[in-house]
């Protein structure tokens, strides 16, 4: 028998955390309940959650708080916001923080459920191999880079940015790809965003790791397509 999926949900509405739970469970999973931050520090103690769902008006601290120290202690448990917070510039801010994906309520729940279950596939992910360039690595299982053997920090964008085009080595990523890859789709970004992402990892990883294809995208490794 498969133990169920351990969901924390982190919200002090009562009306709305009880229909997420009663949902979550009638789908299968098993879920926790955290009222404040507090309690979900103490919740989080104890790496058993697949997923965090994470309201950001708490009361006392806010969401933003938790998820901030959360990947400052290097904990990977992907992290769905759910927000009455509808402005770009919040979203922005939650997945610079290290959210893996943003929901603004109201929301439907089966639009939830779906966003819960492309996230543990996508951290599902984790466990695959290191990825190499040259003397650049991506270790996706603990979310590192490193250059000829020396950890490099980067922003949450810039990983996943440079994730992407680990992922497709020889093959020409556009613009729009990336912005999917590390927005979800979220809102309309500043169309030199990406290129700024690109900039910081040449500066950081070396600038002949990612090749500008003028007209179509970027490029890591020789051109397939």
């Amino acid at each position: 028998m498969n133990t169920p999926m351990n969901i924390l949900v982190v919200e002090d509405d009562s009306m709305l955390a009880a229909a997420v739970c009663a949902g979550l469970r009638q789908n299968g999973w098993a879920v926790e309940w955290a009222r404040d931050v507090p309690a979900a520090r103490l919740a989080l103690l104890e790496p058993r959650h697949a997923v965090v769902l994470l309201d950001l008006q708490l009361p006392g601290s806010s969401g933003l708080s938790l998820l901030t120290s959360l990947r400052a202690s290097h904990n990977v448990t992907p992290v769905l916001i759910m927000t009455a917070r509808s402005q770009l510039s919040d979203r922005v801010r939650g997945l610079d923080a290290g959210a893996d994906d943003y929901i603004v309520k109201p929301f439907q729940l089966d639009e939830l459920y779906a966003r819960i279950r492309a996230i543990v596939r996508r951290s599902q992910g984790r466990v695959a191999p290191v990825l190499t360039f040259g003397d650049v690595t991506v270790d996706p299982a603990r979310r590192i880079v490193s250059r000829a053997g020396t950890r490099v920090p980067v922003s949450v964008h810039e990983y996943r940015t440079l994730l992407a085009l680990m992922e497709r080595p020889g093959r020409i990523v556009t613009r729009e790809q990336l912005e999917d890859v590390v927005y979800g789709g979220s809102g309309t970004i500043e169309s030199n965003t990406i290129a700024v992402y690109i900039h910081q990892l040449r500066r950081k990883l070396g600038e002949g790791l990612i090749e500008t294809v003028h007209g179509f995208g970027y490029r890591i490794g020789e051109g397939t397509a």
